[in-house]
């Protein structure tokens, strides 16, 4: 019996159908497994996932396939964005075996779920030297029924590596530390496309924010065109869709031109922001552009109702990768006519071979940017071609709410909207914040994924810790309290239910969650940032707010047991380098007074990344600890305080002046 009927996955759902006797991941699979004394088969992947589609249409919709999984394994589908969890853990073990990882993820556990060997995509036949999907599985059970002493040895030697726990060795890590680390990174980018060299080319958003913080910091010319570069590249490449805006998960090749034609959430969320820095750096209007086209893309294909976000959008649609998002040239033709067509193909790499499996990738990586009024005349083609693609079959949407992706999107709007003079998204950002605050918590703990109602629950360490960052950002924007209130409560989550006292780092996985073969403690950044980096972050700008002793005191003793184990490998772990960096050099600004709106938006122009801004309203009360207490009392009248550390600048009643007093201070860090 196929199990996943009533499953709240998308992912799942794709599934139900299949001859595959499927469980959900669960307590009750386990026990099948145990008195049926079978091997666990476990699938785990994704609804944008193209070669999880391969993977099913080949193997599990054929009766013939799923009889021989069905007789000697009990079957248990995942969806790792429903359950990262169970991902990392089986993940982490196929890494251990020697091999590269990606999804589907194929695994194979005993009754316990102990993993014992794995791969990931199997073909139905033997093809280009992999063995075909049937041998994999007889020769597994086999193996399981003949030889449980591989089995144990197996076992035994994963689990043992699976329970270790990343640990630095030395001291903490300073500016120097940081800037030798930034000199490093920047030697690493490709100098032609930009990006880590080779293919294929993943964003890598932390990397690239470290990146920038290194250039800001020591004013190395050459990091920030790198930075630049790649920020360019992306926007001209065939990973952002030019039509509807929004970037795809990654490019197969090294200069950005075809993409794996997923969207994800989460890669939008980080490149949100990080354009709309790219644009306070150069004003260029190619990544102001880039920034807008991706709120464009949330608010008309993203955007759910109740205001939250969807979790992703296909690859696929009708059975072929990308077949939404390419041109050839006669339809074009078709839709603008002889002489916009030609104006059109001329600027956006379209010929009648083809850029791509003789059909067109829309990019800019030829023609470049170009002025104003060759722009300008663009954009109307663009929108009678985007209403043309409208009409075709469309990819999957997966259109649950994950409440750690909606979190980092909720910040990227808030941030973005600052720079960008895009206020409107504050207001996107709220309705989302609202919905997850409201739909997906339960006794003051968040669940992780939500969809038609059922929600999945507990959450995780990155739900609680992404929404905690996002509170604080709409806190800094709006001076809402509330918005302060639930960030400490969020945190309260994490230390209670998330914190491992031997080890001073956050487990993905609550203390009173469904227990697997270990509990992981994950550092390093995969597609989206570590939960432990993004905790460090809120609780260094929570501490910039508050100046309270006791929330320092907690940002400084995570840093430390962080960037430890960053410095040993920093390349997987800038996101904590870069919370590092706003501890050691961001500006804590603190504007008081009645009528201080103009100040108070003079801060919030600054990056992010150099500072925290508040707001101290009428009524509210500083920390005894605060470094500007005692001048946040000494006047009514408008008043910017920018600290430093322990120690802050003389009140500075004029925003010019405010911008200049800022720019020395952050000079001298």
């Amino acid at each position: 019996m196929n199990r996943l009927e009533h499953a709240s996955s998308p992912y799942l759902l794709q599934h139900r159908d299949n001859p595959v006797e499927w469980w959900e991941w669960g307590p009750e699979a386990l026990a099948e497994a145990e008195r049926t004394n079978r091997p666990i088969f476990i699938s785990i992947g994704y609804a944008a996932c193209h070669w999880c589609h391969v993977m099913a249409h080949e193997s599990f919709e054929d009766p013939g396939v799923a009889a021989v999984m069905n007789e000697l394994f009990v079957n248990i589908k995942v969806d790792r964005e429903e359950r990262p969890d169970v991902d990392h853990v089986y993940m982490t073990a196929l890494h251990l075996l020697g091999e590269q990882g990606g999804w589907p993820l194929t695994m194979f556990l005993t009754p316990e779920g102990e993993p014992f060997w794995g791969g990931t995509y199997f073909p139905k036949e033997p093809r280009f030297g992999r063995p075909g999907f049937v041998a994999v599985l007889r020769e597994i059970a086999r193996i399981y029924r003949a030889e449980p002493e591989r089995i144990t040895k197996n076992t035994e030697a994963l689990k043992h590596h699976l329970a270790k726990t990343a640990r630095g060795e030395g001291g903490s890590l300073g500016l120097d530390d940081l800037d030798t680390l930034g000199q490093k990174l920047t030697t690493v980018m490709d100098p032609q496309n930009g990006g880590l060299q080779g293919a294929p080319k993943f964003p890598n958003p932390p990397i690239l924010e470290c990146l920038l913080r290194y250039a800001r910091r020591t004013g190395d010319e050459l990091a920030r065109s790198r930075f630049l570069l790649t920020m360019e590249r992306m926007a001209l490449g065939g990973i952002h869709d030019h039509l509807g805006g929004g970037f795809a998960r990654y490019a197969v090749d090294e200069r950005w031109l075809v993409p794996h034609f997923e969207k994800m959430l989460y890669d939008n969320a980080q490149l949100l922001e990080l354009f709309a820095l790219a644009f306070t750096e150069t004003g260029r209007p190619l990544f102001r552009d880039a920034a807008e086209g991706i709120v464009t893309w949330l608010k008309r294909e993203m955007t759910l109702p109740g205001g939250a976000f969807a979790a992703s959008l296909d690859a696929d649609s009708e059975g072929v990768e990308g077949k939404f998002y390419v041109w050839s040239l006669a339809e074009i033709v078709e839709v603008l006519g002889d002489e916009d067509a030609a104006f059109f193909a001329k600027f956006y790499d379209i010929t009648g071979e083809g850029n791509w499996e003789e059909t067109n990738i829309p990019n800019r990586l030829l023609s470049g940017e170009a002025d104003p009024e060759t722009e300008a005349r663009l954009a109307g083609p663009r929108q009678k071609l985007l209403g043309r693609r409208a009409t075709r079959i469309r990819p999957g949407l997966d259109d649950k709410v994950l409440a750690d992706w909606n979190g980092l999107m909720i910040s990227g709007l808030v941030r973005a909207a600052l720079l960008l003079d895009r206020p409107a998204w504050i207001g996107l950002a709220q309705k989302a914040y609202r919905f997850i605050a409201e739909s997906m918590t339960r006794d003051g703990r968040l669940g992780h994924s939500w969809r038609g109602g059922a929600l999945i629950y507990p959450g995780f360490a990155l739900d609680h810790a992404a929404m905690m960052r996002a509170g604080l950002a709409l806190y800094e924007a709006t001076g809402d309290e509330a918005y302060l209130r639930d960030a400490k409560a969020w945190r309260d989550v994490l230390l209670d239910a998330f914190l491992v006292e031997d080890t001073g780092l956050l487990a993905m996985t609550a203390r009173d969650a469904d227990p697997l073969v270990v509990r992981p403690q994950p550092t390093h950044d995969d597609a989206v940032p570590n939960a432990n980096s993004v905790f460090a972050e809120a609780l260094v700008r929570l501490a910039q707010l508050t100046g309270a002793k006791e929330d320092r005191i907690r940002a400084e003793n995570m840093l430390t047991h962080l960037s430890a184990i960053a410095g040993a490998a920093p390349l997987g772990h800038t996101a904590i380098l870069n919370a590092l960096d706003l501890h050691l050099r961001g500006l804590s600004i603190l504007v008081t007074g009645n009528n201080a709106e103009a100040l108070h938006e003079a801060a919030l122009r600054l990056p992010y990344l150099d500072r925290s801004a508040r707001w101290l309203r009428e009524g509210e009360l500083l920390d005894t600890n605060h470094p500007a207490k005692a001048l946040a009392a000494a006047t009514h009248e408008p008043q910017a305080l920018i600290c430093a550390g322990m120690h802050c600048s003389l009140p500075v009643d004029d925003p010019a002046a405010f911008k200049v007093r800022a720019a020395e201070m952050l000079a001298a860090r």
